[in-house]
C-alpha cells in the first residue's frame, strides 16, 4: 500500500465537538468539515475524513484518554444507586 498523504495534523483540542452526533469536527478547505467519532478515537484511529472531498487529516491525541470511554447512552442511562440486572 502506498504512503498516505495528510492535508494537515490537528490537535484534538483544536477540533469542535458535536454532542448530538458524538463526533469531533474541523473545517475543511472545500467548505465542509473533517469528522472523526468518539468510537474511532477509542479504537486509536487518528484519521479524520471530509465527506465531501478526498482530503484527510491526522488527529493528534492521546489514545489513553479514550481507553475507559463508555458509550454516551450507557453513561446517561445510569441512575446513581441503580444496578442493571439482566432478565
Amino acid at each position: 500500500m502506498g504512503r498516505v498523504s495528510f492535508y494537515d495534523e490537528i490537535e484534538l483540542e483544536d477540533m469542535s465537538y458535536d454532542e448530538d452526533r458524538d463526533l469531533f469536527h474541523y473545517p475543511c478547505p472545500c467548505g465542509d468539515r473533517f469528522e472523526i467519532t468518539r468510537s474511532q478515537l477509542k479504537e486509536a484511529e487518528d484519521v479524520a475524513r471530509c465527506p465531501s472531498c478526498s482530503l484527510i487529516i491526522r488527529v493528534v491525541f492521546d489514545p489513553l484518554d479514550f481507553e475507559d470511554d463508555d458509550e454516551p447512552s450507557a453513561a446517561t442511562d445510569k441512575v446513581p444507586g441503580q444496578v442493571a440486572v439482566a432478565t
